[in-house]
């Protein structure tokens, strides 16, 4: 799954942008981070300000480096948009975002006179396929130059979308799109279990957030670097800092496991699924302090006083 989470970014930046919403009177950023069905995180985002997810939402899959080989990816309704729909088709991925206004989408045929029976009410759009085909090379040279990274994801977008008549590439790829978000809304209307395993995943991501949080308690949770390789970097590092929770979390519930079970116990399949290695309240947050007083303090007199010299040398 993807989504966002929001940082403000107390110091001046070009790399940081305005929301009320989350940011108040103050500028920041959203680390777009990427969490695999095993809890992990397999790579993050550094957008300025809010943009919209949909445009990077791809870029993820493309970019991450790990050894995990991910095919399928789930977003909330912001990272949904006819245009990424066609790209995940071209570039064989399976986009499956929870859409808020499944019920008021628009459903696209491909043949006018098509009889779809009891669906012929809700296929009130009109795909038009020759569109795809006078654009059929580009697309795949486009398709190519994303999967070889020859060009991001998220600059591709942006150019696609610059002009308010979109290019015959655009309007190729959105065709695309509206077929293959036709073919998923399908399936997510009738597939309960699909929708359940949709909304499961992105609560691994909003819980994983929360850890994040909890740990990202410094300077008041803000993002202080000014530019980008620091804010990454910065990022970066809780991730993996989650990440190591998140291991720390999976060892020691295995190896409880294993003891419950050599002490004979019965343990439900059912129950051992709803457990998640992302509880923190166990953990620390703050570290641990000791302090020791010199015999004199402890006795209530004051420590000796420094030497001039003393005092010149640690100045």
């Amino acid at each position: 799954s993807a989504d966002g989470m929001r940082f403000v970014t107390p110091v001046r930046t070009i790399n940081a942008g305005p929301n009320r919403k989350y940011f108040g009177n103050n500028r920041g950023i959203t680390w777009y981070n990427f969490v695999s069905d095993q809890y992990s995180g397999f790579h993050g985002i550094v957008i300025p300000g809010t943009l919209r997810d949909s445009i990077f939402v791809l870029e993820g899959l493309l970019e991450q480096e790990t050894g995990l080989n991910p095919t399928e990816i789930m977003t909330d309704t912001a990272g949904a948009s006819e245009l990424v729909f066609g790209l995940f088709w071209l570039l064989g991925y399976q986009f499956s975002p929870r859409l808020a206004d499944a019920g008021a989408s628009v459903f696209w045929r491909m043949d006018h006179d098509a009889d779809y029976g009891v669906l012929n009410d809700i296929a009130r759009g009109q795909s038009d396929p020759r569109k795809i085909v006078l654009q059929w090379d580009e697309m795949i040279r486009t398709a190519g130059s994303l999967k070889l990274g020859k060009v991001q994801v998220s600059v591709l977008v942006r150019s696609l979308l610059k002009s308010e008549r979109p290019s015959g590439l655009t309007q190729a790829i959105i065709e695309v799109g509206r077929i293959n978000k036709t073919l998923y809304l399908l399936n997510y209307i009738d597939d309960e279990d699909y929708r359940r395993r949709i909304l499961t995943q992105l609560n691994r991501g909003e819980s994983r957030h929360a850890v994040a949080r909890a740990i990202c308690h410094g300077q008041k949770g803000e993002i202080r670097k000014r530019y980008t390789d620091g804010q990454e970097d910065q990022l970066g590092t809780l991730g993996l800092v989650t990440n190591a929770v998140v291991l720390w979390n999976t060892i020691y519930m295995q190896a409880a496991l294993d003891h419950l079970r050599a002490q004979g116990e019965t343990l439900n399949d059912e129950d051992i699924a709803r457990l998640s290695p992302l509880c923190h309240g166990h953990i620390n947050m703050l570290g641990h302090y000791s302090f020791t007083l010199a015999e004199l303090v402890t006795k209530g007199h004051l420590r000796p006083l420094k030497e001039a010299s003393e005092a010149e040398n640690v100045a």
